[in-house]
């Protein structure tokens, strides 16, 4: 009988301790620490059959001029969000971990992928539904393939059994915390089974070159359940975001050793599945008969790809003594900067007003290049004039009321040439170098906010 020893586990950040304790003291949480029964020795613990792998050499040390390094082509998947957002297409041998909130579309968006990779062997284990329900669910997308196997299984022993029958190209995996591995005396789920399982994954992955991927479930506080530990060890978190009362969803790499981290896949969701949305500056515009005031529109960058987003606030006196300041999509101590700057440098009484600062299009922004457009949208609501529909606005304010340079101009105001604007507004050092007069866009120069004041409503 191999030995055991009984630990302690945090449920929310998987801290470990030998006693059980009322408070984690890493996380802070209380109530949280759960016995598990953990096994000590490796005595019959291997994850996958060892005679399907090549016969391992001993490690030793060499020297990295020694090594010899070819880089191995990325599998394109055709879904120009998801290659994008992982850094051009599937790494071999990765492990991709995919967290959202339920019903936001995680399933959905693996079925996809396993149904649009027509010619590559996909295996999609599910541990939450059964095939049935894959299959109803499959039927209502406009894909098919004779290349995507279904399984339903949780036991981690019977899915590589599966595995070394099948030998698939890609391994999806719905979800990670549905899983147990008979090496771990705990229920599905736990810190101990969601670390042991991700192991084993992991293994067959590096050993085999096999990409696989884990579909996620999260806490209340946004963040992927389980310990911390999961995140380090996979190679791409990507997070699965949006309103599941809306139809657009965003997907954002948190981590990505293959790629950039500030990439972003906008999906739009139908009937049919998730269509990939090519040019989302035109969805984030709202269509309007006529102008309103408070809204302005700021040309900002995620990653590689500009994008051109409505800000729109609302400036009116406080009815109930104690100004309120909501931000919706947009960093609340950021907003109550610029109203500071406004303030102070613009002259603008706002202590007493109520201000509503709204991102539409349910994206969430973190761009200093928006700061321009959020100070032309408050300005429009307090004067209750509208800015004019061909302005739009690409600059950073600091705390003296200088409008400062950003980076990568010449993508924003080709964005922003390409959707109609007639002007955009920006920092003159910005420009420094740039041959404005090759653009139709009418480039208006601005170093401080009296100067953007000045030309926002001429």
């Amino acid at each position: 009988m191999a030995k055991t020893k009984t630990t302690f586990f945090c449920q929310n950040c998987g801290a470990q301790s030998p006693k059980w304790l009322g408070k984690c003291s890493s996380c802070g949480e209380w109530n949280t620490f759960v016995e598990e029964i953990v096994q000590k020795e490796d005595s019959g613990r291997g994850t996958w059959k060892q005679a399907t792998t090549k016969e391992k050499r001993a490690s030793a040390p060499r020297r990295l001029k020694e090594i010899n390094f070819e880089e191995q082509p990325r599998l394109v998947t055709h879904d120009m969000e998801l290659d994008r957002v992982l850094g051009g297409g599937i790494v071999p041998g990765s492990l991709v971990l995919i967290g959202g909130e339920p019903g936001i579309g995680k399933s959905t968006l693996m079925l996809q992928i396993a149904l649009m990779l027509n010619q590559t062997k996909v295996l999609y284990v599910s541990g939450e539904e059964s095939e049935s329900q894959i299959k109803m669910r499959a039927g209502r997308m406009p894909l098919d393939s004779d290349n995507c196997f279904v399984l339903s299984e949780t036991n981690t022993q019977a899915i590589f059994q599966q595995i070394e029958q099948l030998n698939p190209d890609i391994l999806v995996i719905d979800s990670i915390q549905t899983l147990h591995s008979k090496h771990v005396e705990s229920a599905a789920g736990s810190v101990s089974q969601v670390r042991e399982c991700t192991a084993e994954l992991m293994k067959f992955a590096k050993e085999t070159g096999t990409p696989v991927f884990l579909v996620g479930h999260i806490t209340k506080d946004g963040a992927i359940a389980g310990p911390k530990v999961l995140e380090h060890m996979v190679d791409t978190v990507l997070q699965f975001e949006g309103d599941r009362h809306l139809s657009y969803r965003i997907l954002r790499t948190s981590k990505n050793r293959f790629g950039s981290t500030h990439e972003l896949g906008i999906y739009e969701m139908r009937t049919e599945g998730l269509r990939p949305v090519a040019n989302p500056s035109e969805i984030l515009l709202t269509q309007r008969e006529e102008l309103l005031n408070g809204v302005a529109i700021g040309a900002m960058m995620e990653g590689n790809r500009p994008l051109l987003i409505e800000i729109q606030s609302l400036v009116s006196p406080a009815t109930y003594g104690t100004p309120q300041r909501s931000s919706t999509g947009h960093d609340a101590k950021r907003l109550n900067m610029l109203l500071a700057v406004l303030e102070k440098r613009g002259g603008m009484r706002l202590g007493q007003q109520d201000v509503f600062l709204n991102v539409a299009g349910g994206l969430r922004v973190d761009d200093p290049a928006l700061d321009l457009a959020v100070c032309a949208s408050l300005i429009s609501s307090y004067e209750d004039t509208p800015v004019p529909a061909d302005l739009c606005f690409a600059g950073e304010v600091g705390l003296g009321g200088e409008v400062r340079a950003v980076h990568r101009i010449e993508n924003r105001i080709a964005e922003a040439e390409k959707l109609g604007f007639k002007r955009i507004m920006v920092s003159k050092y910005a420009v420094k170098g740039l041959d404005v007069n090759k653009y139709k866009i009418k480039v208006i120069q601005v170093s401080k906010l009296e100067e953007m004041y000045q030309g926002l409503f001429t």
